[in-house]
């Protein structure tokens, strides 16, 4: 998942049908952030990302909440060209390999982290990372990793992105603050852009200083 670090950043999406996809994935190009991670979390979840995948091939399109072999299919098939799953399933892991499709499943715990290890993964989610205790759990969990690349997600916004953002261990965060449901409901594209635009520019910020230290 190298063209993560592009951006450094994964809106992560709620959104339903073609119109409502479209919409979104102008406002994220116009925002500078060309990625999204679009939950199955709501009917027609699966007809946005077809639409997103058709007019804007440009986008990095990845497909959340991902929890049964073939949901992995099902989104592929769509044009979902990464996977995220909330936990971490064996079998959906190696759908996801034999539909050659990187995968980012969800842990929280050191067993989970040894799991996704065994099946020869190297960026996990941390999910929730809120909830796990922050950006200090990335770190503690990192070090007995060394190499592992965390995606953090869940309690993530734009005060606290720095936090994560800081640790070599992670390649970038995922957070819904700049593609809020609200925002999509209400079709604030315009807000979206510059959240979007605002989120960038932080992680870039971020990217610079940290390399600049090395």
């Amino acid at each position: 998942m190298s063209s993560l670090t592009k951006t450094r950043v994964v809106p992560v999406v709620v959104a339903g049908g073609a119109q409502q996809g479209l919409d979104l994935a102008a406002a994220l190009v116009r925002g500078n952030l060309p990625v999204a991670e679009l939950t199955l979390r709501v009917p027609g979840a699966v007809e946005a990302m077809s639409a997103i995948a058709e007019h804007f091939p440009d986008v990095l399109l990845g497909a959340g909440t991902v929890v049964r072999p073939d949901q992995v299919d099902e989104v592929v098939e769509a044009g979902a060209r990464f996977i995220v799953s909330p936990g971490l399933s064996a079998a959906v892991v190696e759908r996801a390999r034999e539909r050659e499709v990187p995968i980012i499943p969800g842990v929280a715990t050191p067993s989970d982290i040894m799991l996704a290890l065994e099946l020869g993964l190297g960026t996990v989610k941390l999910f929730p990372a809120g909830t796990l205790g922050g950006a200090p759990t990335v770190k503690a969990l990192s070090a007995p990793f060394p190499g592992l690349s965390f995606l953090p997600t869940g309690g993530v916004s734009a005060a606290n992105m720095g936090d994560y953002l800081a640790l070599d261990a992670v390649v970038a965060v995922g957070g819904s603050w700049m593609v809020d449901r609200a925002l999509i409901q209400g079709e604030r594209w315009d807000e979206i852009a510059e959240r979007s635009r605002e989120a960038v520019a932080v992680a870039a910020r971020l990217t610079t200083g940290s390399e600049a230290g090395r």
